[in-house]
């Protein structure tokens, strides 16, 4: 695969991950199961429980997961047509989507800011 090809499909498969990864750790459809996660996180009783269910609740962790499955699915490699290029496309998409998510997550608070300043506006109406 080309270079530039290479790249295309580093910032689309991104978008996935980043989709995945934000909804599963903060949106509300998944807050029990977070919630639930987030418990077990700092209750557990074995290091290796508690981290596999704090996976849950970050986005960043989380998206390593999410990375190699989709590297799994698309057989997607950067670079080298070997292991090399699995595990440069790994850490690259994984930068790719923790990037889209930060992004998100500031035009999320903008939004916020926005909304409430509008809802005092209003009441002091």
């Amino acid at each position: 695969m080309a270079l530039s090809t290479q790249i295309v499909w580093l910032f689309i498969l991104a978008i996935p991950i980043a989709c995945i990864a934000w909804t599963v750790t903060h949106e509300e459809v998944f807050r029990e199961p977070r919630e639930y996660c987030l418990k077990r996180c700092h209750n557990a009783k074995n290091i290796a429980e508690r981290k596999f269910f704090y996976l849950f609740t970050c986005e960043y962790c989380f998206s390593h997961y999410i990375t190699a499955v989709m590297l799994i699915l698309t057989n997607y490699q950067l670079l080298f047509n070997d292991w090399r290029g699995y595990l440069i496309a790994g850490f690259a998409l994984v930068f790719v989507a923790n990037v889209y998510m930060s992004l998100f997550a500031l035009i999320r608070i903008d939004l916020k800011k926005v909304r409430l300043e509008t809802e005092n506006e209003e009441t002091e109406k």
